[in-house]
């Protein structure tokens, strides 16, 4: 066509609107701005998931259709918004939901506290062949570990902690035990929240090593020579109020403390980074802090598309490509006026 555009991120968004912007006979450039291209499939989900093998197939199969990747690519810093403006006709953002929530109690700021993707990304690139220095290496060998969070995230912790040789790993998340099947309030076909065994927590029971527990508040930490030593918490009761609205409060006499030598947050994501592209196209931000876009994908600058987490906020690697190959359709309208690729309604 004639046509270039320039994908920001290679993760699952990125790869499924590259893929489909190139089918359409665009000219697609992906800037990585990590060393290796792939993002959360690469560096975030641990090797006991997903093999980054099949990642790396993918990616020279993408490369032989005529897909460009840049890594060590930072837009925003090392690569100028303004660059990208010039030399591209479109430019699809999909950096992803990366601002990690964190945890605000006395003690955060004791040494063997992280946030989840500090942990995974270290192990992974191990896996890689990467070298490590001493003072960035996390390792849960021999130590007792404290995962707050009950998501994938944290079961991606938990098992890569047994596999690191933890001695202990206690799972714990601040809402209640989910029901083990469908209650009236979540009929069909409405995805239900209950409760779900990964292979990480049946390995963990297999071993003995890992409890995990629902309805706990960490209070605080404690330490000693600035190292975390200690988690204190205390048990919560939930209930609804009259408004239907569900509230918690401590139970008294349920606190508690326990060894912690390392302790990972896996307490989710808030937004995308706003450094960076977003701030400097200035972009219209939603309430929650994620990049608004119309039904065609394309933000408050003509010309600039979003999709995956960066637009609906933290999500699944199947919703975030799908996003992504919807947004291909609407770069592929803006610059041709029609698309004929396929088009799936999810807003």
């Amino acid at each position: 066509t004639g046509k270039r555009v320039a994908v920001v991120g290679s993760a699952p968004s990125e790869l499924g609107c590259a893929a489909q912007l190139n089918k359409a006979g665009h000219e697609v450039t992906v800037y990585e701005r990590a060393d290796r291209v792939g993002g959360l499939l690469m560096y975030g989900i641990p090797n006991l998931k997903l093999e980054k093998q099949f990642i790396e197939r993918r990616i020279e199969l993408m490369k032989a259709e005529g897909i460009k990747f840049v890594v060590s690519a930072n837009v925003g810093q090392n690569i100028k918004v303004e660059d990208l403006r010039r030399d591209f006709d479109a430019i699809v953002l999909c950096g992803g939901a990366t601002r990690s929530r964190d945890l605000n109690v006395p003690g955060r700021e004791l040494k063997g506290i992280y946030p989840a993707m500090t942990y995974l990304p270290l192990q992974n690139k191990l896996n890689l062949g990467d070298q490590i220095s001493g003072d960035t290496q996390i390792s849960a060998k021999g130590k007792h570990v404290v995962i707050l969070g009950g998501g994938d995230t944290g079961a991606d912790c938990l098992g890569t902690s047994i596999r690191q040789g933890a001695a202990s790993v206690r799972q714990f998340e601040l809402l209640p035990k989910p029901p083990e099947g469908r209650t009236a309030d979540m009929p069909w076909p409405y995805w239900p929240m209950i409760l779900r065994t990964s292979s990480a927590h049946e390995e963990g029971e297999e071993l003995t090593i890992e409890h995990r527990d629902w309805s706990v508040n960490t209070k605080f930490f404690a330490g000693e020579n600035g190292e975390v030593k200690k988690l204190h918490g205390v048990k919560l009761e939930w209930s609804k109020d009259s408004s239907g609205k569900w509230t918690m409060k401590e139970v008294p006499g349920t606190e508690f403390e326990i060894p912690c030598d390392l302790c990972l947050l896996a307490l989710g994501f808030v937004s995308p980074e706003h450094e960076g592209p977003i701030e400097q196209m200035g972009l219209k931000l939603d309430p929650r802090g994620n990049v608004v876009a119309d039904e065609n994908y394309m933000t408050s600058v003509p010309g600039v598309f979003a999709a995956g987490d960066m637009r609906r906020g933290q999500s699944l690697v199947v919703w975030a490509i799908s996003e992504g190959r919807q947004a291909a359709r609407g770069v592929d309208a803006f610059l041709m006026g029609r698309s004929d690729l396929p088009y799936m309604k999810l807003f």
